[in-house]
This record gives C-alpha cells, sequence and structure tokens, in this order.
C-alpha cells in the first residue's frame, strides 16, 4: 500500500476512526475479538473527545479501502480534560453504567466502562514543558510505511504553531514495539507508572524551534 493520504479529520470520520481504535486495541494488536458486545467502547474514550474537541489537531489517514489510521492531540491537556469531563463523560456515565462485582470478573468491555466513570487524568511532570498530549494508532496494512511518523509531525507542527513548548504522551509496557518508535522521533522517558505489564510509560518531546 504506497497511496494513502493524510488530510485535517472532519465530520463523519467517527464510525472508520473508532474502527481503527478497535482494530489497535488490544495494546497495538486486534482488539476486535475482545470488544464484540461493545465496538466503540474505546473509540469513544480515546478518539470520540479529540474529534469533538480539538479537531485541529486531528490528522486521518485514508486509503482506497477507507480510514487506517490517525493522530490525534490535545493543545492543553489540563483544559482538555476538564473539559472532557464536563461535556462528554455524563453522557457516557448514563449510558453505560459501572460495572459491579469482582474486577477481576470483567470483561474488556466492563473495564473499559470503568474508565467512563473514573478517568485517569495523569499528566507527567514538568507540565509546562509538556502541557500538550498525542495519541495515535494505524491499521497493520498502514505499519511500517513512513504513515506514523508523517501524521505525528503533522501534529507536532500544528502544536508548534499554536505555541505549544511541548507534548506527551502514554505507552503501554505490554506494547514495547512502539517505544522505539517514538524515541527516534525524539521522544524521551518522563515517568513509569503502574506496575509490570499493566504499566504505562509517559515519554515527552519538546516543541520550541
Amino acid at each position: 500500500m504506497n497511496n494513502a493520504t493524510f488530510r485535517p479529520s472532519r465530520p463523519g470520520d467517527e464510525p472508520g476512526a473508532y474502527y481503527v481504535c478497535l482494530k489497535t486495541g488490544d495494546h497495538g494488536r486486534d482488539g476486535e475479538p475482545f470488544y464484540r458486545e461493545d465496538p466503540d467502547a474505546l473509540g469513544r474514550l480515546f478518539v470520540g473527545p479529540y474529534l469533538a474537541f480539538e479537531p485541529d489537531l486531528a490528522r486521518i489517514l485514508e486509503d482506497p479501502e477507507g480510514i487506517c489510521g490517525y493522530a490525534l492531540g490535545a493543545f492543553d491537556s489540563r483544559e482538555f480534560y476538564a473539559r472532557y469531563e464536563r461535556e462528554w463523560r455524563p453522557s457516557l456515565c448514563a449510558r453505560f453504567p459501572a460495572p459491579a462485582g469482582d474486577p477481576a470478573t470483567w470483561t474488556r468491555v466492563q473495564q473499559v466502562y470503568d474508565g467512563y466513570h473514573h478517568p485517569d487524568y495523569f499528566c507527567p511532570e514538568p507540565y509546562d514543558r509538556y502541557p500538550s498530549h498525542l495519541h495515535i494508532d494505524l491499521l497493520e496494512r498502514a505499519q511500517g510505511r513512513g504513515y506514523g511518523r508523517r501524521l505525528l509531525e503533522a501534529v507536532m507542527d500544528r502544536l508548534r504553531e499554536r505555541g505549544s513548548p511541548g507534548a506527551h504522551l502514554g505507552v503501554s509496557l505490554r506494547n514495547l514495539r512502539a517505544l522505539g518508535f517514538y524515541e527516534r522521533l525524539g521522544f524521551r522517558e518522563l515517568i513509569r507508572v503502574g506496575s509490570g505489564l499493566d504499566g504505562c510509560i509517559y515519554l515527552g518531546k519538546e516543541l520550541r524551534p
């Protein structure tokens, strides 16, 4: 596949972008087998609010088969999360009740619903150096062709234009192959949170010219 193009997001991209989120939803691998009861569960958390609140920082990768990737961003993470808390999360909580019982028995979908009710707004320090954050996913057919770099660089260029001093992102410890990609783009480790394979590494990159 050499004929994919990337573009700014536009209304109507949600189904295709949600599908990319689903197909990369198992720590970078295909998450569809785990979310059959609600395929949009992850997309409502990791894609929808960015397309709604930060369309200026959303880039969509598309080929003849459809949307095959995206890069998303938030200019000021704390402001973004505050808006998410006010305008996005209430409807999620109203539509999808918090799971009950032993968390060890929850399905992946129930774990995501718990995330609707108990959001994680963690931002690594020093916040004033890395206030923006980024998120990227590519379908397998789009990987290894340089598209991920181009997408992220396009979003980071826009953040620079808007005056952001730096950006951060999180990487699951179950997705270590992504670390090399981010490090080649100039991201450096800021902090690790959690434990074992359920932990997350936060990386940061300064964006000043």
